[in-house]
């Protein structure tokens, strides 16, 4: 039997859909910005939700057109999720009008989904491997080995929550990357890295992105994203070009993703500034992530 599932991340909604077999009949993200304009503490705007809920309502309609009935697609919403004071209210109203039944999980449910799905396929053998998941209102960084996870630490820095706090949608300035740029680092600097990983995993949609824009793909193909490698030195190219760049040519640059063209800057900072603080050169990119995880038996 067909089962499928459905990423609510700050940023972005995801589906997944697998036959019997495991092979994917759909896999599909759209970026709503869910938690633009949230804060630390507060709502979801009208605006958002009703964005969300169209999403939504075509991806309980695609899953069922491919054989699962829309309250049995696990429905995970995140970190976002979890500080919204109407989230409840929200996905009540998505349950009546969809048939999807959103499940808020823990930071912890969180980690262990991403991390399962993540590695999926990278094919990373023995050896502790670190996981890093940067959302659109926090980041996750995992340690862990096999299907086993040893450390998880959630980091209050998410590229909505930054791009909307330090560099705003147009022109960025110098001065205001190095205030995020700052801000980054010292959360960053509180993760217990002593170890140092025998590889780096990258998931979401920043770091995705970034490699398909790396590649210079001009269309995204996962195929070729996932497995691919996104080093240090990379970044910094990245992060100096999108910052000489103006939002129309933001959006060029990240082409193969345009939608994210306001937010990947924040995330290529953070992504480089874990890279650096788990003393690796270079991270492998997983086009999988939690969906996966959540889809798996």
């Amino acid at each position: 039997m067909p089962r499928a599932a459905i990423d609510i991340g700050s940023n972005s909604l995801l589906l997944l859909v697998l036959d019997d077999a495991g092979n994917v009949l759909h896999d599909e993200a759209t970026v709503v910005g869910l938690g633009r304009g949230l804060g630390d503490v507060g709502v979801f705007r009208p605006d958002r939700m009703e964005a969300a809920l169209g999403v939504l309502t075509g991806y309980a309609a695609r899953a069922r057109e491919l054989g699962v009935a829309p309250e049995q697609v696990r429905t995970i919403a995140t970190s976002a999720s979890r500080r919204a004071l109407n989230a409840t209210t929200f996905y009540a109203g998505v349950k009546a009008k969809t048939g999807l039944r959103a499940e808020v999980v823990t930071g912890e449910e969180e980690a262990r989904l991403t991390w399962l799905g993540g590695v999926d396929g990278l094919g990373l053998g023995p050896g502790p491997s670190l996981l890093c998941d940067p959302g659109g209102g926090s980041t996750e960084v995992i340690l862990g080995e096999g299907p086993h996870i040893r450390t998880r630490t959630s980091l209050e820095i998410g590229t909505v929550r930054l791009t909307e706090q330090y560099l705003g949608t147009g022109v960025v300035a110098a001065s205001a990357l190095a205030r995020l740029r700052a801000h980054v680092d010292a959360a960053v600097a509180t993760l217990d890295l002593d170890l140092i990983p025998k590889a780096a995993v990258a998931v979401a949609g920043t770091a995705t992105t970034l490699a398909a824009a790396d590649l210079g793909l001009e269309v995204y193909d996962p195929a070729v994203v996932h497995g691919s490698t996104l080093t240090a030195a990379a970044l910094r190219r990245w992060i100096d070009r999108l910052l000489a760049a103006n939002p129309e040519e933001r959006r060029r640059l990240v082409a193969v993703s345009p939608e994210r063209a306001d937010t990947v800057l924040a995330g290529a900072v953070i992504l480089l500034a874990v890279l650096e603080r788990a003393r690796r050169q270079a991270w492998r990119v997983s086009d999988r992530g939690l969906r996966y995880g959540a889809a798996s038996r």
